[in-house]
């Protein structure tokens, strides 16, 4: 789904990615004292007012574009694995765009809080754009790879670079609606991605899908950089150059995170005694570092920014991990066709634009942390509804259903838990502050999906997985499997709404 924010400030300047109650409320007297006097002028006007025009158009541009490739490589993806004779290394085409952009999340929040968004944000758009090519040239499985791997270089620094230039471009009171057209534009990515993505391989082959979507780059390129240059300048400090950023305690982390990551992914793909080597340094790498990489106090539930970043890694991973395996539950439970599977889904993206747009409503900025509570315990309601599809007689639409339900927590949630991750954070941490959230998101989605793979076999469904759709015979008689997933993504889901009683900082 979607890809997020997070990026460490870095360590040698200040102690963490956080910021502390008292310097963020002061920040804020001033940002709202000059919002005052911004509404006053005729010219402030909204997100798509003279002023902010296009640079709302320019971001709008960039997600959609990384919405549509997101959706239209994976439709393509399997044919591309066995064009390249790689459906071996099938997984690491996702692993590989993954633990890349965990460095790159972290890589652009140094960078931009040390030099400004600018840089970032157009070197991640054209890395991106560069990966699509490499893939859709690609002579072999590793080429292939590696190409995921580049595109996700330029999607974590492209994603965290747009955050920034949200907290820099727009005054407080504009950010809810313009978080809201973040989640409006995947609707029709999402919508029309498979569509075209299927058209286009079925048609014309594959590698036109890699190959066609860098042409797309041209049109936010186009329309944002006006808009850009007007934004603040930072003006770069003794470590602002790019050695000394990459050379930062917080890339360093990063890449021990990214690394560390791989290593486990591949020990899970190797089970036996040859993975135990790189499991364990895989874990020591990735332990350590993460939990230096997130705002001090993440992982006790810290009121104020830490529990917002907790917040959203939980959020993203019970959403993902319970989503990965409904088409699989459809199909191999019920005997739906993979289509009607996969389309069972498509109302939870259109209700996430609902609720996005819903917190964005000025009337409901003093909720915030009710409206993240609310959110999460709809996503619990709609992973607990799922599973009823097990029961014979129950109808299969009752999963479409309850998705729109979680679709619309997570609109609520997401949405909200960038404004108020905003709202906490001084402007100079907000390249930090922004990677940490995203980085959050990744891992709660690599953590509990894998938790989820385990329960998932440890109660019998290694067969349904080896079966897959040509054989339900033997996923029947393993429900437990599934009850296992969509119980444990319900629990994460409830924890997550308890979270959301220490949103909000202490005062004083």
């Amino acid at each position: 789904m979607t890809a997020d924010p997070s990026s460490p400030a870095d360590a040698a300047a200040t102690a963490a990615t956080g910021s502390t109650a008292a310097p963020a409320t002061e920040h804020r007297n001033q940002e709202r004292n000059g919002e005052r006097n911004e509404e006053r002028a005729p010219s402030a006007g909204g997100v798509l007012g003279r002023d902010h025009r296009a640079l709302t158009l320019g971001i709008v541009s960039v997600v959609s574009l990384i919405a549509f490739e997101a959706s239209a490589v994976n439709t393509a993806m399997p044919v591309a694995a066995r064009a390249l004779d790689g459906i071996g290394l099938y997984a690491f085409a996702f692993s590989a765009f993954f633990t890349a952009s965990l460095f790159a999340m972290a890589l652009a929040g140094v960078w931009s809080d040390r030099r400004g968004p600018l840089a970032p944000l157009f070197s991640g758009i054209a890395a991106f754009g560069a990966g699509l090519l490499v893939a859709g040239g690609a002579q072999n499985m590793g080429m292939f790879v590696a190409g995921r791997g580049v595109q996700g270089l330029g999607g974590g620094l492209a994603v965290v670079s747009l955050y920034v230039v949200v907290g820099r471009g727009y005054p407080e009171r504009l950010r809810p609606s313009v978080m809201a057209s973040f989640s409006a534009a995947w609707v029709v990515p999402v919508i029309v991605g498979p569509l075209v993505a299927g058209t286009i391989t079925e048609q014309v082959g594959w590698r036109w899908v890699f190959l066609s979507i860098p042409v797309l780059i041209l049109l936010p390129l186009a329309v944002m950089l006006p808009a850009l240059r007007k934004l603040p300048r930072t003006v770069p400090g003794p470590d602002g150059g790019f050695r000394r950023i990459l050379g930062s305690r917080r890339c360093l982390l990063a890449l021990a995170v990214a690394v560390g990551a791989s290593l486990l992914q591949y020990a899970g793909q190797h089970i036996g005694w040859s993975a135990l080597l790189p499991a364990a340094v895989g874990l020591a790498l990735l332990a350590p570092a993460i939990v230096r990489l997130l705002p001090p106090g993440t992982f006790r539930a810290g009121r104020g920014l830490p529990a917002v970043v907790l917040m959203r890694g939980l959020a993203a991973g019970a959403l993902v991990a319970a989503e990965s395996f409904i088409p699989l539950l459809l199909v191999s439970q019920r005997g739906l066709s993979t289509t009607l599977a996969g389309l069972s889904l498509t109302g939870g993206g259109l209700t996430w634009a609902l609720g996005s747009y819903v917190q964005s409503r000025p009337g409901l900025e003093r909720h915030r942390e009710r409206l993240m509570g609310l959110g999460m315990a709809l996503l619990a309601t709609a992973i607990v509804l799922v599973p009823l599809v097990l029961i014979d007689g129950v109808p299969v639409w009752i999963v479409a259903a309850a998705w729109t339900i979680g679709g619309f927590g997570m609109g609520l949630n997401i949405s909200s838990g960038g404004v108020l991750l905003l709202k906490l954070s001084r402007l100079e941490e907000a390249g930090s502050n922004s990677s940490s959230l995203q980085m959050s998101d990744a891992l709660g989605n690599v953590t509990f999906v894998g938790v989820s793979g385990v329960l998932f076999v440890a109660f019998g469904g290694g067969s349904t997985a080896a079966a897959g759709a040509a054989s339900t015979a033997s996923a029947v008689s393993h429900p437990a499997a599934f009850l296992a997933v969509f119980a444990a993504m319900a629990v994460v889901a409830a924890t997550g709404a308890a979270v959301a009683t220490r949103l909000r900082p202490r005062a004083g």
